[in-house]
């Protein structure tokens, strides 16, 4: 759970500091060539990180992990499916400051509307490492 609130408050975070002109928006917004690269590659790692954290405890290896291991298992795990989501959700906020391009803020919202998903509850933990 902490780290599941913690890359939140981060992203948080940096909105407040881009949009309180702490630091100036759109500093990169000129070059197009590295706006480029930087779309292509956010875009690859936020769909990516979407189908493996929302798919993750279903592969067989894994569920067969949770099952057997519980707790100790379960942890690490938990903490990677959090962050396939939340690092590029934190990173597509810098992005979208760094270069104003709507694009990264798109590709971030939609990393924020698959966070229900993996909300790790106490009812989702313990149904994740039962059958």
């Amino acid at each position: 759970m902490t780290t599941f609130i913690t890359l939140i408050v981060l992203s948080l975070a940096l909105v407040v500091v881009f949009e309180t002109d702490l630091l100036e928006p759109g500093f990169r917004a000129d070059d197009k060539q590295s706006d480029f690269l930087f779309v292509t590659t956010m875009e690859l790692l936020t769909l990516a990180g979407a189908f493996l954290a929302l798919r993750l405890f279903k592969f067989e290896k894994i569920h067969q992990d949770l099952l057997a291991n519980r707790a100790n298992a379960l942890l690490p795990l938990g903490i990677l499916r959090i962050c396939l989501l939340e690092v590029p959700m934190f990173l597509n906020t810098l992005l979208y400051y760094v270069f104003m391009n709507s694009t990264f803020g798109y590709m971030a919202i939609i990393m924020v509307l698959c966070l229900p998903f993996v909300y790790p509850s106490l009812e989702r933990c313990q149904s994740d490492i039962e059958s």
